[in-house]
């Protein structure tokens, strides 16, 4: 005899209820003896263990109107459908172990920072999805870099901080398998299940590493299914284009466990010359649970009042508005989180109300696959056969000329009217080493493409692939590009919030075109405009993106049944690496620098070219220098330009004095500002910062007056670097 449960509550049930509930059903199937089909579990967090608390944070300092914060550390732990649709889409889900539910369980790290009192908070969240695990807010934030925020106390860096005086929550999760399983140093990470056979058996497949050295030994991503060096190639070559040479088996050796490669003999691989390792692995993580992770964990957040064991949600009731901040790989995350359906959370609502994503472009991420490497990414000398830069690329649907395939980016999301509004602000080191122009030009590459209606997009002019330092030029030909976008990050962040809360539009769309001649083809310098500068080499490297031929339905299953994919000779516009999607790079002015996109002052004002793109020095000249872009300052003089031939004029014919340089930087910041590309509590760092780097070319003339002025200047920017150095240098070394 079967017994009829009735829950005694006519609204949706708490987890505390949810949990004797549970209990009931299986104490009436216990005394009847009778199965009852228990309803499938959703998607949910079932626990969420606060490891760590620490009130106040940030030494105690407290923001006017706001008060103090508070720290949160712990892990998050869920389960997952997979019979869901929403959740269906991730690749060998149906494969991972099952716990009694029938679902599929993942945990992660968390990071809050949030006001103590949270009625005195703006009851907004920011989120990232960490960088391989770090957090890279820093730059956006006015913060020293490091992965605990909440350890910084100096009054002077928290006062001129950006999100805390706003009374911003601040969040970060793990979702990602190339940030390891150490968290030991706040880094976030996601504990993720092993894919098995239906039998319970081994997976085993392809599986492919590129790596530069120097380095003893390289640690594989996936284990070896066998240790017979016979079923494995090593290669090295110096260039790119080089042909690959095989190194002896009896040339390298694996480690004890298979996790890992060395040289024999004790050997280092050569430093900066490229190493690719072709191999059977085994054992591969499900990587896609690492969407269902973000979406749930936040949708927690923003929803849910107590986990499943009764533990409080800490910010239950207050998250009103969400809006994600990323630096790199966690936007090409985001843009296949949002392909992929998962800002519909399981209650059907929204999960993010905003993205602003820098540096991140058309491309996914190498993830939701088998033995996929989401630390990976395309540039135009690394990573170059993984896959990353896919089909849709644009936001808004297109036709793919190669497969047939009509798509677009947010076609899901608008199907289930979930979709965030977005910010895609990119550098030219994306059109360069990414193929950026795919996000706004047809894939055939003949047609500019009209914006989607919840996204605009920002090309910042000029800027390389994060910030670099113009004093150090690592292993490129010239100093790197020191360009800082984090102003222009600020003002679009705050003016995301303004279109979804106030309806009030953001700024235009600011990207080169084919219509009017600002987009380029690379090969040909002329049709680019970039000047032939004295000791600048110009070869026109960039990245091509092709449709790589990984085995049969790949594109349908997410299953590599080759890996490498096939082909040989040059990996630029090279037809044997598979079908060709065109890009294209941006026009330059007769300085060097882009016409089009978002110019920042010191491209408008100049003292130098800054590009987007930059060359190796040393034995693997001429390949591309990845990130990083190029400051290739102006003669001082006329007689010093003449003398060396640059087309460029110099300095001192731009700006015959302190003056004249004075009024082209303030009018060109106020109209960055009137413009809202700047905010205008940033507006006085900028001029400081841009007087101060005239004055030190020292081919301006000064007079006393302004001699007087600018070494008030000078101490002032030394003041706010000591602050913001921090910041940019974070900025620089997780930008990838």
């Amino acid at each position: 005899m079967s017994q009829c449960i009735r829950a005694p509550f006519a609204v949706a049930p708490t987890a505390a209820q949810r949990l004797r509930l549970r209990a009931a059903v299986i104490t009436a199937i216990a005394a009847g003896g009778t199965l009852i089909a228990a309803p499938a579990a959703d998607a949910r967090i079932t626990r969420i263990d606060v490891t760590s608390t620490e009130s106040p944070t940030f030494g105690g300092y407290s923001w006017p109107g706001v008060g103090q914060y508070e720290k949160l550390v712990g892990k998050a732990y869920g389960e997952i459908s997979p019979t869901d649709p929403k959740n269906s889409v991730i690749v060998d889900l149906n494969l991972a172990p099952r716990n009694a539910n029938g679902n599929v369980e993942y945990a992660v790290d968390f990071y809050i920072l949030k006001p103590i009192d949270l009625s005195k908070g703006n009851h907004k969240m920011m989120y990232e999805p960490p960088n391989r695990g770090r957090k890279t807010w820093n730059a956006l934030a006015r913060m020293p870099a490091g992965n605990d925020p909440g350890s910084v106390t100096d009054n002077a860096t928290l006062a001129q901080s950006f999100l805390m005086p706003r009374g911003y929550t601040i969040v970060f999760s793990g979702w990602d398998f190339s940030a390891g399983t150490d968290n030991s140093n706040f880094n976030t990470t996601i504990t993720l299940p092993v894919a098995k056979n239906p039998d319970g058996s081994t997976i085993t497949g392809p599986s492919y590493e590129y790596f530069i050295g120097p380095a003893s030994s390289y640690t594989l991503n996936y284990p070896a299914a066998t240790l017979d060096q016979s079923a494995a190639t090593l290669t090295h070559r110096v260039h790119l284009d080089d042909t690959p040479e095989v190194v002896p088996a009896s040339g390298w050796q694996y480690g004890a466990d298979g996790k890992s490669i060395s040289l024999t003999g004790g050997a280092n691989f050569v430093a900066n010359d490229i190493y690719e390792f072709s191999y059977t692995a085994k054992d591969p993580t499900v990587n896609g649970v690492g969407f269902a992770a973000i979406r749930d964990f936040v949708s927690f957040l923003r929803y849910d009042t107590q986990d499943d064991e009764g533990n409080d949600n800490p910010l239950a009731g207050d998250v009103q508005f969400i809006t994600t901040e990323i630096s790199s790989q966690p936007g090409r995350l985001l843009n296949d989180f949002d392909h992929l359906g998962f800002n519909q959370s399981e209650n059907g609502k929204k999960v993010f109300d905003a993205h602003m994503n820098w540096i991140a472009a058309g491309d996914g991420i190498n993830m939701n696959l088998r033995f996929s490497q989401p630390g990976r990414t395309n540039r135009n000398r690394q990573d170059l056969l993984y896959i990353e830069g896919r089909f849709p690329f644009a936001s808004v649907s297109t036709t793919d000329p190669i497969s047939g395939e009509t798509d677009g980016r947010y076609v899901k999301c608008a199907a289930t009217n979930t979709c965030p509004l977005v910010a895609q602000i990119y550098s030219a080191n994306e059109y360069w080493v990414k193929a950026a122009s795919l996000l706004h030009t047809t894939p055939d590459g003949k047609t500019d493409l009209a914006d989607a209606p919840n996204e605009r997009n920002y090309f910042i002019s000029s800027h390389q692939h994060g910030t670099g330092s113009a004093t150090s030029k690592g292993a490129c030909q010239q100093f790197q590009n020191p360009l800082d976008s984090s102003p222009v990050q600020r003002s679009l962040f705050l003016a995301l919030d303004d279109w979804g809360n106030k309806h009030i539009m953001p700024p235009p769309s600011m990207v080169p075109k084919i219509a009017d001649g600002t987009l380029a083809k690379s090969t040909s310098q002329a049709d680019v405009g970039f000047p032939t500068i004295p000791g600048v080499t110009y070869t026109g490297l960039k990245t091509t993106r092709y449709r790589f031929d990984y085995g049969p339905n790949f594109y349908a299953t997410g299953i590599m049944t080759i890996d490498p994919p096939t082909g040989s000779g040059p990996m630029e516009d090279n037809p044997a690496w598979g079908p060709i999607y065109p890009s294209f790079v941006p026009a330059t002015d007769a300085d060097g620098n882009d016409i089009a996109g978002v110019r920042l002052p010191d491209v408008t004002v100049p003292l130098a070219t800054y590009t987007g793109w930059a060359l190796r020095a040393g034995p693997q000249a001429n390949d591309g220098c990845e990130g990083s872009g190029q400051f290739i300052p102006f003669a001082k003089t006329a007689a010093d330009r003449a003398a060396s031939g640059d087309p460029r004029k110099s300095i001192e014919e731009r700006y015959p004095n302190f003056s004249s340089y004075y009024f082209k930087v303030n009018q060109a910041i106020n109209s960055f500002v009137a413009n809202r590309w700047m905010l205008p509590e940033d507006a006085n760092s900028a001029l400081n910062r841009m007087l101060n780097a005239g004055y030190k070319t020292g081919a301006i003339k000064m007079d006393d007056k302004w001699a007087a002025v600018v070494k008030d200047v000078q101490a002032q920017v030394e003041a706010e670097s000591a602050i913001l150095d921090g910041a940019r240098n974070g900025q620089a070394a997780v930008a990838r």
